[in-house]
């Protein structure tokens, strides 16, 4: 986790410095304008991506339209790279970002956040094949992890399992393939944004541990000071995870309920 929290913080704390910040638009700004300027990452599906039609859409999408839709404003979607959020929202070319924006303490320093939209779980999951409980039982040659080529799970997983065989593969699908066809016999991710693929594979009974290795919780990132926005926004989430709307929408692009839902209460 220290190595993740590590790894984010530098991506937005070298940008940002480059990118010295400017004035926000308030929250009146937005309404009178009639748009705000949503930060997405167009590169990650189911989060948001370009549609069949080029035209953007996923969970991000659907909840910035929501947000817009409150305000009665427009949702004008500025494309992000994951290093580019922070600096977009300092150097005022974007009024909130999403895109997985995790909350932490060196991102704090530099932007605001809301209460969290949604979380990020990292858990195993595996097949009836495997009699394995617990991601930690993995840590044994006899067993082989499927991960993602130059993500930052290759480095951690060889920490935490270093006794353990490896398959590197090139993207989330086919992690899960090699799981299907008997390749791999668990991996260890980011669960939320792979269980989709899963549904690919009828025939084959998953499974997934009960434990976590830790869960992070993303909100929507502003601007520093920007009170007015914060406030409307935090209100809009309450709303919208009272009603079941975020768990409504992670199901229809997840494909599968959040692994740690956001303990409302616990943070209004």
């Amino acid at each position: 986790m220290k190595r993740l929290l590590s790894a984010l913080a530098a991506c937005g704390l070298m940008l940002a410095a480059a990118s010295p910040a400017a004035q926000a638009r308030n929250l009146q700004d937005i309404l009178s304008s009639g748009v705000i300027r949503v930060g997405i990452n167009p590169n990650s599906p189911p989060m948001s991506s370009y549609g069949k039609d080029n035209q953007l859409e996923g969970f991000d999408i659907d909840v910035g339209n929501a947000i817009a839709k409150a305000m009665n404003v427009r949702a004008e979607f500025v494309p992000t790279e994951v290093a580019q959020r922070v600096p977009f929202l300092t150097s005022n070319r974007t009024d909130i970002s999403l895109g997985a924006l995790t909350r932490n303490p060196a991102r704090a320093l530099l932007v605001d956040f809301t209460v969290p939209l949604h979380t990020e779980s990292m858990s195993m999951l595996a097949t009836d094949k495997v009699a394995v409980k617990s991601w930690a039982e993995l840590n044994d040659e006899k067993y082989t992890y499927v991960t993602v080529r130059s993500t930052w799970t290759v480095d951690f997983l060889k920490e935490k399992l270093p006794r353990a065989k490896v398959l590197l593969v090139d993207a989330n699908p086919d992690a899960v393939r090699a799981l299907a066809q008997g390749r791999a016999d668990a991996m260890v991710d980011l669960l939320d944004f792979y269980m989709a693929f899963t549904k690919n594979y009828p025939a084959v009974k998953w499974t997934r541990s009960n434990d976590t290795v830790f869960t992070a919780y993303d909100a929507i990132g502003t601007q520093k000071g920007n009170a007015g926005l914060i406030q409307f926004l935090n209100a809009q989430l309450y709303s919208m995870h009272s009603e079941g709307a975020v768990g409504a929408l992670w199901e229809k692009w997840f494909g599968t309920p959040m692994l740690v839902p956001v303990p409302v209460q616990s943070f209004f």
